[in-house]
C-alpha cells in the first residue's frame, strides 16, 4: 500500500478525516471576502484597511505552503498536520473574538500559518492510505476541498454574516478543528518514510529569504495599485525586496544539499510542467471565485448572500462531475484528461467574461486538471510526495493570490 505503515482503519474514513480539516482551511481563503464591508463597520476600520484582514492570511500562508514538507520532515507527518489542525483552530478562535483590526490582522497573519501545511499534508496521507489502483478515486473525492471550498467560501460566509455576525465565519471552525484533530490522531498513521527524522542544521538563511521574498512580493501586489505602483516610494521599497529576496533565495536554496525548498524538482519536466500549469490555473480558479462575489456586490448591488450564492450552481456541477472523473482517471491518460480540463477551463473563462453566471463550466474544469496533475505526479515521484504536494499547492494558491491581489483594490 504506498509503502504505508500498517492500519486497519478502511482509507475513507482516514480520507474523510484528514479532508475535514484541509476542507475548513481552503473554506477560510474566501470566507471572509463577502464580509469586509461588516468587518470594517463593526471594528471602526475603513474599507482600504480591512483588506489587510485578506492580504495578512494570504502572505503568511503563501510563505508556509513550500515550507510544508521540510516541516513534517523535521516534526513528523502526522504530529505537524495535528499542530496545524490545532493551530489553526486556536487562531480562528482568536479572530472571532479580535475587538481592533490589528489585532484581526496579527490573528489572521497566525492562521494563515497554521493553515498552511493542511492541504499538502491532507494528500500525502492520502497517497499513502489507498492503493494504486484507487488512487484516482481518492483524490477525485478529496478533490473538494481544493475545488469546492473556495465556492462554498463565500456562500457560507455571505449567509453567516447577514443572518447572524461576521465572527461567526471563524468560531464555526472550532468544533471542526478539535473534531479533525481527534479523528486524525486516532485514525492516522505515519509510514516510516513520514516519521520525524534528525536534521542536523537549520537552513535559517533559505528560510529567512524564501520569507521576506514572498511576503514583500505580496504585498507589493495587494497594495500597488492603492498606492499608484511605481509612482509610490512604498511600493517601490517593498518590489526591490522581493526581487532580492527571491534571487538570492534561488541562488541559496540551489547550492544547499539540503534546502527547506528542493527546487531541484522542477528540473524534471513531469513535475515542474504540472507546476507551472496548476499556477495558471490558480489564476482562474482562486482568484474568480474570489473576485466574482466583490464585483457583483460592489457593481449590481447583491448583498453578501446573494453575492456568495452566484458560485453555488459550480459547487453542484462539482459534485456530480466527481464520481465520473475519479473513474476516468483509471482508464484515460492523465495528460489527456489535464488538456480537456485546460480546454474547458480556458472556455469557461471566456464565457465568464461575457456572462458572470458561466463561471461553473471554468470550476468543473478544475476538478478534471487537480485530478490528472495527482496520478501524474506519482507516477514519476513516489518518494518525494510531502515536498511534492508543497509545490504544488504553493504553485496553485500562489497563482491565484498574486492574481487577486493584482486585480483587486
Amino acid at each position: 500500500m504506498n509503502g504505508a505503515a500498517p492500519n486497519a482503519v478502511n482509507p475513507l474514513w482516514v480520507s474523510a478525516a484528514v479532508s475535514l480539516a484541509a476542507f475548513m482551511e481552503v473554506l477560510d481563503t474566501t470566507i471572509a471576502n463577502v464580509a469586509l464591508s461588516h468587518i470594517a463597520g463593526s471594528l471602526g476600520a475603513s474599507s482600504e484597511e480591512s483588506t489587510w484582514v485578506l492580504t495578512s492570511y494570504l502572505v503568511s500562508n503563501g510563505i508556509i505552503l513550500p515550507l510544508s514538507g521540510w516541516l513534517a520532515g523535521l516534526m513528523g507527518r502526522k504530529n505537524f498536520f495535528v499542530f496545524c489542525i490545532l493551530g489553526f483552530t486556536l487562531t480562528s478562535f482568536m479572530c472571532g473574538i479580535a475587538t481592533s483590526l490589528p489585532m484581526l490582522i496579527v490573528f489572521r497573519l497566525l492562521q494563515g500559518i497554521t493553515g498552511g501545511g493542511l492541504q499538502p499534508m491532507q494528500q500525502a496521507i492520502i497517497k499513502d492510505s489507498f492503493p494504486p489502483e484507487k488512487l484516482g478515486m481518492a483524490f477525485a473525492i478529496t478533490g473538494i476541498t481544493t475545488v469546492l471550498a473556495p465556492i462554498l467560501g463565500p456562500v457560507l460566509g455571505g449567509y453567516i454574516t447577514d443572518h447572524f455576525s461576521w465572527r461567526w465565519i471563524f468560531f464555526m471552525n472550532v468544533p471542526v478543528g478539535l473534531l479533525a484533530a481527534f479523528l486524525v490522531k486516532v485514525l492516522v498513521l505515519d509510514p516510516p518514510s513520514a516519521q520525524k527524522r534528525a536534521v542536523g542544521s537549520v537552513d535559517y538563511i533559505g528560510l529567512g529569504l524564501i520569507a521576506l521574498g514572498l511576503g514583500a512580493l505580496q504585498i507589493v501586489l495587494d497594495k500597488g495599485q492603492q498606492e499608484d505602483w511605481l509612482d509610490s516610494s512604498f511600493i517601490v521599497f517593498f518590489a526591490c525586496v522581493a526581487a532580492v529576496g527571491l534571487i538570492l533565495a534561488v541562488f541559496w536554496l540551489w547550492r544547499q544539499k539540503k534546502p527547506v525548498v528542493d527546487l531541484k524538482l522542477f528540473k524534471i519536466p513531469s513535475f515542474g510542467m504540472p507546476c507551472i500549469m496548476m499556477f495558471f490555473v490558480g489564476f482562474a480558479l482562486y482568484s474568480s471565485t474570489t473576485l466574482l462575489p466583490m464585483m457583483v456586490q460592489a457593481n449590481f448591488g447583491y448583498d453578501a448572500t446573494l453575492s456568495g450564492l452566484v458560485l453555488s450552481p459550480a459547487g453542484i456541477a462539482v459534485l456530480f462531475i466527481m464520481p465520473l472523473v475519479g473513474r476516468l482517471v483509471t482508464v484515460v491518460q492523465a495528460k489527456y484528461l489535464i488538456s480537456f480540463g485546460m480546454l474547458l477551463n480556458a472556455a469557461g473563462m471566456l464565457a465568464t467574461g461575457f456572462c458572470p453566471g458561466a463561471h461553473p463550466a471554468n470550476t468543473r474544469s478544475a476538478i478534471f486538471i487537480h485530478t490528472g496533475q495527482y496520478a501524474r505526479l506519482f507516477e514519476d515521484h513516489p518518494g518525494e510526495q510531502q515536498q511534492c504536494f508543497g509545490h504544488y499547492f504553493a504553485d496553485a494558491q500562489s497563482g491565484g493570490q498574486y492574481w487577486y491581489l493584482a486585480c483587486y483594490q
